[in-house]
């Protein structure tokens, strides 16, 4: 079920509306991702709460007055989403490693070493269904890790 601003879990009640509409956008992306709704929420409170702890006051105000990405277009169908058919990238990041899926805008995580980046990828593929693609730290592929 996808969540709103307007429609959320009763858990987000109290929380900030920066951190609720990052932990509802967190928790749809996960639920796109295949994830149980029952493990999506308190994923995705927490690390709306730890993105928030590293944004300036500023950019939260900015971030809470955008308009509402949480919002599901009306005619959407329930077949999986593009990202979902996706393989999932690990990748050198600024901050360790990266998880991205491919054609995404952004990475969905990002871990201090490979090893843990390459275990979250796995398990999102293996949701998903697809493969992990590891790359070397220059870009090149190091190796393609079948989740089917």
């Amino acid at each position: 079920m996808p969540w709103s601003m307007e429609d959320y879990p009763a858990s987000l009640k109290n929380v900030d509306k920066p951190v609720k509409k990052k932990a509802i956008e967190i928790a749809n992306a996960m639920m796109d991702e295949g994830y149980e709704e029952n493990r999506v929420i308190p994923i995705a409170t927490s690390k709306a709460k730890e993105w928030a702890e590293n944004r300036s006051k500023s950019e939260l105000k900015a971030y809470s007055e955008e308009a509402d990405e949480t919002e599901r277009d009306d005619d959407s169908s329930n077949s999986r989403p593009a990202l979902a058919e996706t393989c999932e990238h690990v990748i050198k990041h600024e901050k360790g490693w990266a998880v991205k899926a491919e054609d995404a805008k952004r990475a969905s995580d990002v871990k201090e070493t490979k090893r843990e980046a390459v275990e979250r990828a796995k398990e999102i593929a293996r949701n998903k269904g697809t493969a992990v693609i590891v790359h070397k730290k220059d870009g090149s592929v190091q190796k393609k890790i079948r989740m089917d």
